[in-house]
């Protein structure tokens, strides 16, 4: 019989500590705590003040790494996530948008706008 922990726990819900996010990653606590210096990620705190990562925060660790790998510096894997987070906000801009449009043109019987 199951209960509602059982699995791997959600891609938001922080669970691994540094020691493990590190191993995970292959990215050393020192460089955690550099990209965290540069806000390219935010860890979650602890009322105590240890940093806890979740799935999501160690797939965005993965790829300022594949980013470095690629030649680019942390300015330049800064840079490049904000524009990918411009980039969603955009996508999800134009999805609303065409919603709009689309029930328009349902509220609409001649198919006008």
């Amino acid at each position: 019989m199951g209960t509602a922990h059982d699995g791997p726990p959600a891609d938001d819900h922080a669970v691994y500590g540094m020691a493990v996010a590190a191993e995970l990653t292959g990215v050393s606590p020192a460089m955690l705590r550099a990209y965290e210096a540069k806000k390219l990620i935010s860890p979650h705190r602890t009322p105590g003040g240890t940093r806890r990562y979740s799935a999501a925060d160690l797939a965005g660790i993965r790829r300022i790494t594949a980013l470095l790998a690629d030649g680019l510096n942390l300015a330049g894997v800064e840079a490049v996530l904000a524009l990918e987070d411009r980039n969603d906000e955009l996508r999800d801009e134009v999805g609303r948008l065409q919603g709009l449009v689309e029930d328009q043109g349902q509220a609409d019987p001649r198919g006008t706008l």
